[in-house]
């Protein structure tokens, strides 16, 4: 089975507040569904071609499908609601080769 990433990018955050909120409810609702944090957007960034450095999110789960479970789930939908408009992001689920 191929596993599944969850990448989220920030592009700006609008309020510390709101996404430390989002955090606290995110990650054991990603972690209850097996997410593993690959970097936690402390990690170093470097940038190429068209890419941005941007806090960069990247987070490891077992296959595509509960990668997407996860994030439709009613526990990551509360973090999402706690986010509000906090935060501008690029996120995406794409499965592994």
């Amino acid at each position: 089975m191929k596993k599944g990433y969850w990448v989220n990018a920030y592009r700006s955050i609008k309020d510390e507040a709101a996404q430390k909120a989002y955090s606290a409810l995110a990650v054991p609702a990603i972690q209850s569904f097996g997410g593993r944090f690959l970097t936690s957007g402390a990690s170093q960034i470097e940038a190429f071609e068209a890419g941005l450095v941007q806090r960069t999110i990247l987070v490891e789960f077992d296959s595509y499908e509960i990668a997407l479970a996860a994030r439709k789930s009613e526990a990551y939908q509360k973090a999402l609601v706690a986010l509000g408009n906090g935060a501008e992001r690029d996120v995406r689920i794409v499965e592994g080769a």
